[in-house]
């Protein structure tokens, strides 16, 4: 201790008169425990805050035993420091106690000296910290939970995440409302307009004991509005709001039933702050204290905001994430055709299933149109990536897919073309790595039975035989969209009438862990899966929903699920007529001959004239342009399918002849005479083909699925007629053979 003059010239008391009234005031209060020891560290003397902090079973000297190593070494090592050096040692903190109790003192130590100046032994004040640093730690644990929140991408989600952060980090009870626009999953308007505007709906609570009070608001309730703001204007901007229990029942006011409805029993002090973030007002958080009879500090007001405005920033990228998801949905939901078609060729029935979680909309697609005479094509693909960049990149995909398909062009050349277009898209892309696909075309023809098929890194079709047996389609498949420098190969299948194809993306056999179940693999329960479901007599649409639904249990998928099932049907033989004819220009006399005997056979009268001018056409040109054999062949189903092959691979072409021309008006001719007509390569040759609509109410007899237009349904026969169905076959009441 320093020493002080004996007077201060006015006749009072000094020097060492006030050095002993400041260690006598010292060693007698009982707040600070203090201790003196002499320069060998024994005790000198102690106060009685000194005895009453001290362990239990510990002697005079347990401070210096106390264990474990701060900022300054060990107790012991610091205080013989300061009697050596006499540098004091200031708030030095250490573990009190037996080893795994949380108490903490904080320790000052200075050098004591006689009024000479030599150092005669050292004084250590102390002070128990414990409740702070149990304060820290809570605090610290807040803000690390704090991290959770908004992890799921989903605003009840993140309020589940609040509340459970509040309780216990500052309260016994929270709770969490939201105005119906974020419910409902509107993005709030700007600003905050007062209580009168704030229409809430409690959405999360948590307890400290795990009931809930009985009395108060529970979830999923709407919240009672006081009769005075509950937020006052400080807190619009995410300002916090500390009520106690006056200022609690002055906001309720003097309702009883209001009182229980929105503050617990023995509630001593609550904490609010609104969600705001960018101007915009998402929710109210409070926390109570019951239990706990401290008020709210600065500390606790701090990471209230801080937990409220991370929840805020977590519903807003909710928000964001929602729009852009829904926008996709809609995108790629209205580029995707209608689940169901039927005809001649298939029925099919498509599904498909968005991811869940914080995953965007894939890019994923399927297809089924009709191309030339009576063939059914079926197409699945999937978009590398996730949202409106993929969603976009599958409508150019489906639309090439369509427009190429119409040119007739065979499944490997088709994905060829395909890879370019998307070699072209990779060059045009900012970012190259995004962009890909794999896809698998296929084309089935119900006259002959006959499936064709090619895949550019995708999963192989599953094939169900209507006797039972399911097994992957032994296509090849060749690289993904994009690689090129690849051909693809094309795998033919013969599947018998009944037959169901079923056409997927990964995201169907993807197990939830994230790994593939690779088709074919021991453990892959797709075939099985598929055959049992076919066996058990379920529609299309049924087998196809329960796919998607087993794949949304009990979670949803992490990746987009699509499923397009094509059941096969055939054109029955009797609807169908072929001729050879050798390359003599007689042979378009008896092309004529046999046509329109064949039409009236059919009971197709009436078209009679427009096919032999088609047909007078088509093997004319076939035999002075590209020789023999010219092979005749007619279909007849809701329209009338009429083909011509030659050997040659010339590619007709349709020209406006000129006035004075004397020929080349033959092409321009078929085409106001057919619906449609276009010309297709096979491996040898080419075939022109065209399509004319037929009355399915002049078509007579019922000897096969399409022979009029009729199918046996619930409710009897009906009859096609356009796009919709009619009550009456053309047959007459007889039930339809299929």
């Amino acid at each position: 201790m320093t020493s002080a003059p004996r007077g201060d010239g006015n006749g009072r008391a000094g020097g060492w008169d006030q050095d002993s009234a400041l260690a006598r005031a010292v060693l007698s209060q009982q707040s600070i425990a203090v201790m003196e020891l002499d320069m060998d560290l024994r005790p000198v003397r102690t106060n009685g805050a000194y005895a009453a902090m001290r362990p239990g079973g510990a002697g005079d000297d347990w401070l210096l035993e106390v264990t474990g190593t701060g900022a300054h070494g060990t107790v012991r090592a610091f205080m013989a420091r300061v009697a050596e050096t006499g540098t004091p040692v200031v708030a030095a903190e250490y573990p009190l106690g037996p080893e795994g109790s949380d108490r903490m003192v904080s320790l000052t130590c200075i050098r004591v000296t006689d009024p000479l100046g030599a150092p005669v032994g050292i004084a250590i004040a102390a002070v128990e910290v414990t409740e702070r640093h149990r304060a820290q730690r809570r605090l610290s644990a807040a803000y690390r939970e704090a991290f959770e929140i908004g992890g799921s991408l989903d605003v009840v989600h993140s309020a589940r995440d609040l509340a459970a952060v509040l309780v216990p980090a500052l309260g016994d009870l929270a709770f969490v409302d939201f105005p119906d626009d974020v419910l409902q999953g509107r993005d709030p308007t700007p600003g905050y307009h007062g209580a009168e505007a704030f229409a809430a709906r409690r959405v999360a609570t948590k307890s400290a004991d795990g009931e809930w009070p009985a009395g108060l608001v529970r979830v999923g309730e709407l919240v009672p509005t006081p009769p005075e703001p509950l937020m006052p204007a400080e807190t619009t901007a995410g300002g916090a709001l500390v009520i106690d229990e006056e200022l609690g029942r002055r906001i309720v006011g003097d309702d009883p039933h209001l009182l229980r409805r929105l503050m617990p029993e023995g509630m001593r002090h609550a904490l609010g702050c609104p969600l705001h973030h960018r101007g915009r007002f998402f929710g109210y958080a409070q926390v109570y204290r019951v239990d706990n009879p401290d008020p709210f500090g600065e500390a606790d007001v701090k990471l209230m905001q801080d937990l409220c405005f991370r929840a805020a920033l977590a519903i807003d990228n909710a928000f964001r994430f929602t729009r852009e998801h829904r926008t996709a949905v809609v995108l790629q939901q209205s580029l995707l055709p209608p689940a169901a078609t039927e005809t001649a060729a298939a029925e099919t029935a498509g599904a498909y299933l968005p991811a869940g979680g914080s995953v965007s909309v894939g890019g994923d697609w399927f297809d089924a149109f009709p191309v030339s005479s009576l063939r059914m094509a079926l197409v699945v693909g999937d978009v590398i990536g996730h949202g409106l960049q993929a969603t976009a990149t599958m409508a150019r995909l489906r639309t090439a897919v369509q427009t190429l398909a119409d040119l007739d062009l065979p499944p490997d050349e088709l994905l060829t073309r395909l890879d370019d277009l998307v070699q072209r898209m990779v060059a045009e892309s900012k970012e190259p790595d995004t962009v890909g696909a794999s896809c698998l075309f296929a084309v089935y023809d119900p006259v002959t039975g006959v499936c064709q098929m090619a895949s550019a890194g995708h999963p192989p079709p599953v094939v169900v035989r209507p006797d039972g047996s399911a097994e992957y389609a032994a296509v090849v498949p060749g690289p993904t969209l994009g690689v090129g420098d690849n051909p693809f190969e094309v795998f033919s299948t013969t599947l018998p009438v009944g037959s169901v194809l079923a056409l997927y993306t990964d995201g169907l056999v993807r197990r939830a862990g994230g790994g593939d179940d690779a088709p074919g693999g021991a453990e892959d329960p797709l075939p099985a899966e598929l055959a049992k479901l076919v066996a058990d007599g379920r529609s299309l649409d049924g087998i196809a929903a329960e796919l998607t639904a087993r794949r949304a249990a009990p979670e949803q998928p992490a990746d987009d699920v699509t499923v397009l099932l094509a059941r096969t049907r055939a054109v029955d033989g009797r609807d169908t007529a072929t001729w050879e004819y050798a390359a003599d220009p007689a042979a378009v006399h008896d092309a004529r001959t046999d046509v329109v005997r064949q039409l009236e056979v059919w009971g197709l009268q009436e078209q009679s004239f427009a096919t032999e001018l088609i047909v007078s056409e088509l093997v004319t040109n076939a035999i002075r342009h590209a020789g023999g054999p010219v092979v005749l062949r007619l279909i007849r189903d809701r329209v009338l399918v009429c083909e011509v092959a030659d050997p040659s691979n010339t590619q007709p072409r349709l020209r406006r002849a000129l006035s004075t021309d004397e020929g080349g008006r033959g092409l321009f001719l078929i085409a106001q005479l057919s619906t449609r007509w276009g010309c297709r390569y096979g491996a040898r040759g080419k075939t022109i083909w065209t399509e004319q609509a037929l009355d399915p109410a002049r078509v007579s007899g019922c000897r096969g699925w399409w022979s009029c237009g009729s199918r046996r349904g619930p409710a009897g026969p009906s009859r096609w007629s356009g796009v919709r169905w009619s009550s009456r076959c053309a047959a007459g009441p007889s039930p339809c053979r299929r």
